[in-house]
């Protein structure tokens, strides 16, 4: 059974796209849909439960999320998914053949920007470049992360205390006792949301700096870098 946690907070309005297009997989293999809740003011939870039949967690930042719907998981194969994420159909067997093939312990795929735009289409395209130029040296995957849930458990989970790039911190973990890779033979589809709220050149350098920041001084621990999770900000 392959497990699929998605951290969620208000995500109403894209979290059944993406529970749609699993609806559409005609997956071979048994899977089951986990939401990580943040405490969520809409109807995400409603949605989640009644219309799809997922089962919800308790969740936090992304980290935690992830680790709350890793506890629970009844799979020995993890997939973390964001929620604003669509799968085109075979995705996930794709996906599956591809690791088990390549006898994989973590791995994520190729990206595409839910947009005609032209600049998103090269901003993906840079994207997929980078992640498979890096994958040998520095190893960077982020949104689509298939995991064996015995390294997941083996390596701590994501650590909850990083306030941006967790997944960073958790590949680079991964690197050092697993077999990673990335198939570029499939790619998910991403809301561009982020972008068109902040911009997508200050998306792109922040990022850029947060990396930076990794490389020489560790995992970002502290408010340096501001996090907007699922674009909503609750008044504290």
């Amino acid at each position: 059974m392959i497990s699929i946690i998605i951290p969620t907070l208000n995500e109403e309005d894209y979290l059944p796209k993406l529970l749609d297009s699993l609806r559409k997989q005609n997956l071979k293999e048994d899977y089951e849909a986990i939401i990580a809740d943040a405490g969520s003011t809409d109807k995400t939870i409603e949605i989640a439960k009644q219309k799809y039949g997922c089962r919800v967690v308790p969740g936090g930042l992304p980290a935690k999320g992830r680790n709350e719907g890793a506890k629970v998981a009844q799979g020995n194969l993890l997939l973390f998914l964001d929620a604003d994420l669509i799968l085109p159909e075979g995705f996930l067997d794709t996906l599956l053949k591809e690791f088990k093939e390549k006898n994989l312990d973590i791995a994520s795929t190729d990206l595409e920007f839910l947009s005609n735009k032209k600049i998103y289409k090269i901003a993906a395209f840079l994207c997929n470049i980078y992640y498979r130029f890096t994958q040998r040296i520095l190893p960077h995957i982020s949104q689509c992360i298939l995991v064996k849930k015995d390294i997941h458990n083996k390596i701590g989970g994501f650590d909850e205390k990083i306030k941006l790039c967790e997944d960073f911190d958790y590949v680079k973990k991964m690197g050092k006792i697993t077999k990673f890779g990335h198939i570029s033979k499939i790619k998910f589809y991403s809301s561009v949301r982020r972008f068109e709220k902040d911009g997508l050149i200050y998306t792109f350098l922040k990022l850029l700096f947060a990396h930076l920041y990794i490389a020489l001084f560790g995992p970002i621990k502290s408010d340096i870098f501001r996090y907007r999770f699922s674009h909503y900000l609750k008044n504290r």
